[in-house]
């Protein structure tokens, strides 16, 4: 018998509330990204979710935004956003 734990929960339980929408849950995927909070740590998957965020009007989705945003090449920045976009294509 396999079990789950709590952070897969966590994690699972985060992106089942982000596909409602709500800035609050972006920005909680966007932390566990940028922080390895049950997960493993992912700039470019951080930025994804901050990017989403702050296009539903969240101040601190924008300033990690920026913040991790000095910490990547252009081209990490820029597959961020790709992917932002593809998750506002299929939301």
């Amino acid at each position: 018998m396999t079990t789950v734990s709590n952070q897969d929960k966590s994690i699972d339980v985060c992106l089942s509330q982000a596909e409602s929408g709500t800035s609050e849950a972006l920005y909680n995927l966007g932390l566990m990204y940028s922080n390895g909070e049950g997960v493993q740590t992912d700039y470019i998957e951080a930025h994804k979710w901050f990017n989403l965020a702050a296009m539903k009007g969240s101040i601190e989705a924008r300033t990690w935004r920026a913040e991790l945003a000095q910490e990547m090449t252009a081209a990490q920045v820029a597959e961020a956003q790709r992917q932002a976009r593809e998750w506002l294509h299929t939301h």
